[in-house]
């Protein structure tokens, strides 16, 4: 949780998305679930302070890990850098049914004693998180990238764009077209897949830790997904907190777009990109 910690992994990641830069356009979202939890922790030293809302918490954390990207991408690609990071708002349903029934982690554990005392001031609702009790509000699905007109002008221009974060930014928008943050959390895999969709991206990548999509994880039996079709994938269930996420936006995106989306290892990122690594989505399947 410290700068140093998140440079360094920053360094990681760009040192394996760099090499795809000399011969593709790249555009790169990114999660941020510890770094709202940290701000959220940072605003609980000010007891007498009204907590800063999510939607505000999330454009803090893309400009401060869109600088951190950004700055070591431009380390590693050289002179031929020309990097944009774009605060980018996401516009959600208001009438979510996740608005009713909230379900994401947020924020530091309580007591549950705490836990209705701040239920009671701030109207916040929570739910149990092992024996502590934690807030949790919605994690509505995007509809809308707000900004995807100066992602595209971006691109078109040769730059690598740094958007998305998190999720994107939670807005709604009124009958008059006003835009308003709300309280909630996106799901950073459906945002990137939505992004990818309107980027008319060629390949949608999900760069994760583990080399793949796997059956039966941690059995003996257990096998890595390698070629498979969004049919093919949608019949397996995987868990909602890990890859269930995951496996969603390659079946969305492969199966709206006709290409090709994969999930695999950062380190392996240039192999997967050509299709010879990760679990790899598509029409043609295996």
């Amino acid at each position: 949780m410290t700068a140093d910690v998140q440079r360094r992994n920053v360094r990681v990641a760009a040192e394996a998305i760099g090499p795809l830069t000399e011969d593709h356009q790249v555009v790169i979202a990114h999660g941020n679930g510890p770094q709202v939890g940290l701000l959220a922790l940072e605003g609980e030293a000010y007891p007498d302070v009204e907590p800063y809302p999510l939607d505000v918490l999330g454009a803090e954390t893309e400009g401060m890990i869109g600088y951190m990207i950004e700055q070591e991408l431009t380390n590693v690609v050289g002179g031929r850098a020309r990097i944009a990071t774009l605060l980018t708002m996401v516009e959600v349903d208001p009438a979510d049914r996740a608005f009713s029934d909230p379900t994401k982690f947020v924020g530091p554990v309580y007591s549950k004693e705490q836990a209705d005392q701040l239920a009671g001031q701030k109207s916040w609702r929570f739910k149990p998180d092992g024996d502590r009790w934690r807030r949790v509000v919605p994690s509505p699905l995007p509809m809308r990238i707000v900004e995807i007109e100066p992602i595209r002008w971006l691109l078109e221009r040769g730059a690598i764009v740094i958007c998305a974060g998190g999720g994107g930014i939670p807005v709604t928008v009124d009958d008059n077209k006003e835009l308003a943050g709300v309280e909630a959390v996106i799901d950073k895999d459906f945002a990137s897949e939505l992004l990818a969709e309107a980027v008319d991206a060629d390949l949608f990548v999900m760069a994760t830790d583990v080399d793949g999509v796997y059956l039966d994880w941690g059995r003996p039996e257990q096998r890595r997904l390698d070629r498979v079709s969004p049919e093919e994938l949608g019949t397996y269930s995987f868990p909602g907190g890990s890859m269930g996420p995951k496996v969603q936006a390659a079946t969305k995106f492969a199966g709206s777009t006709g290409r090709r989306a994969s999930i695999g290892a950062l380190a392996d990122i240039t192999r997967i990109a050509n299709g010879q690594a990760g679990t790899n989505v598509s029409i043609s399947g295996g």
